[in-house]
């Protein structure tokens, strides 16, 4: 799991709203495509269970993704992720209309990436977060690194490390035993 340290979780406390890359976060990052240029995609169930839980929490969840794929539509439509912005090569233009929309500042704003085009909304955000396979070269710029990689799960850590910081972990695996 992602080192808590006392940053992490000071900053992870008054997180409103985690954005999402999808290709090297919510996805390993490899991109497969048949003869015909249909595109596949693999996503791993806990990373969905996690932005359910986070949404579930009054946590808004939103993706940013410089690429655009009618898979990741279906998945976010399937996860109930209504906060979708795909093919963004700009970003940041995405990220404002967010804030707009939602009506909160980048102070309330976690992004977690793996690649230089996330660096412009990492440098932005009260919390950045890397995956374990992320470039070097984002890492300076992010308060915690997840345990586990890209599209293995890693998506899944950050959700719960946020939710423990707030103290929402534990009643939100609770009504699980409950149910």
């Amino acid at each position: 799991m992602i080192e808590l340290s006392k940053d992490f979780q000071q900053r992870a406390k008054d997180i409103k709203c985690v954005i999402f890359d999808v290709d090297g976060v919510l996805t390993d990052g490899k991109l497969f495509f048949d003869l015909n240029g249909q595109e596949y995609k693999s996503f791993h169930a806990q990373d969905g269970q996690g932005l359910k839980l986070l949404m579930q929490n009054g946590v808004d969840v939103a993706i940013i993704s410089g690429r655009s794929s009618s898979i990741v539509d279906r998945r976010m439509k399937n996860l109930g992720v209504t906060h979708v912005y795909q093919g963004q090569e700009n970003k940041t233009a995405a990220f404002n209309d967010l804030l707009d929309k939602l009506s909160l500042s980048a102070d309330q704003v976690a992004h977690i990436g793996d690649d230089l085009p996330d660096l412009a909304l990492m440098s932005r955000t009260r919390l950045a977060i890397a995956v374990q396979d992320a470039n070097p070269s984002i890492l300076p710029y992010c308060q915690g690194q997840t345990t586990r990689l890209g599209g293995q799960g890693a998506a899944r850590e950050v959700c719960d490390a946020i939710l423990s910081a707030q103290g929402k972990l534990t009643m939100a695996v609770q009504l699980f035993t409950d149910a």
